[in-house]
């Protein structure tokens, strides 16, 4: 098994790792695919094991994150993400190893990642993360933490924009925040307002469309990030079931 570079030339033939497994995620997926088309040119790296499975890393310079941080010089890691029958056979450090090679090679200041204080549903895993070196530069409500590699000493540490930090909004009512950077949430995001609509429950959807519209997001999962009553409640893509339940949750 090798690892496979997925770019502008062979992305429409490969299998981008992420993908949802029924048929009804085939259209996510190609607006997954029609994200990264678009951020190729802006030095987004997609690499992946050379198998049908979640094995794969995603990173961009961090300039051009589709995230509410201020790291210029870093690389912006988007995901890493190894599952099931992969785990525990070294991937993961294969992963990070070439995304480490290419931050060193295009003289970069290091790495920069999304993690949280526990083990969160599409969050990196900060244990393993910080017994790899990375370390906190900086903390966001509820639980989010921001990880950083520097490849030198004292040098300037990233942080979140203020905007992302407090975890508020000013609408009420249900208000979900999302992008095209994942497949499952363009499947999900659509299942639970057709829930809420149903049920006469005030819902807004919010798709980031442009990497200056996440850069100053109030969350900094800009993947998905679901508001309550002006509160942030999760970064968890809720499937139609979690949905009902968090509805019946709040009397709704």
């Amino acid at each position: 098994m090798h690892i496979i570079n997925v770019n502008s030339e062979n992305i429409d033939r490969e299998h981008i790792c992420c993908a949802i497994s029924d048929k009804r995620g085939e259209g996510c997926i190609t607006s997954k695919k029609q994200w990264m088309k678009e951020q190729f040119d802006n030095g987004l790296i997609f690499k992946k094991l050379n198998v049908r499975g979640k094995v794969f890393v995603e990173y961009i310079p961090a300039e051009n994150a589709w995230s509410p941080i201020e790291a210029n010089g870093y690389i912006f890691i988007n995901c890493l993400w190894v599952s099931g029958k992969y785990k525990g056979q070294g991937y993961a450090n294969k992963l990070l190893e070439e995304c480490i090679n290419d931050t060193k090679l295009w003289n970069r200041k290091g790495l920069v990642i999304l993690s949280s204080k526990k083990k969160m549903p599409f969050l990196s895993d900060a244990n393993y993360l910080k017994y790899k070196g990375f370390k906190i530069c900086d903390e966001a409500h509820p639980y989010y933490e921001l990880l950083y590699l520097p490849f030198e000493d004292e040098i300037e540490k990233p942080r979140f924009k203020e905007c992302s930090k407090k975890g508020l909004i000013d609408k009420r009512g249900i208000v979900l925040y999302y992008s095209s950077q994942c497949p499952h949430t363009e499947k999900y995001a659509y299942l639970i307002s057709e829930i809420a609509r149903s049920k006469g429950v005030e819902f807004t959807s919010i798709r980031y469309k442009s990497k200056e519209e996440a850069q100053n997001a109030p969350a900094p999962f800009t993947t998905y990030s679901l508001f309550y009553d002006r509160k942030f409640v999760t970064n968890e893509i809720l499937s139609e079931k979690k949905f009902i339940n968090f509805l019946e949750n709040r009397g709704l």
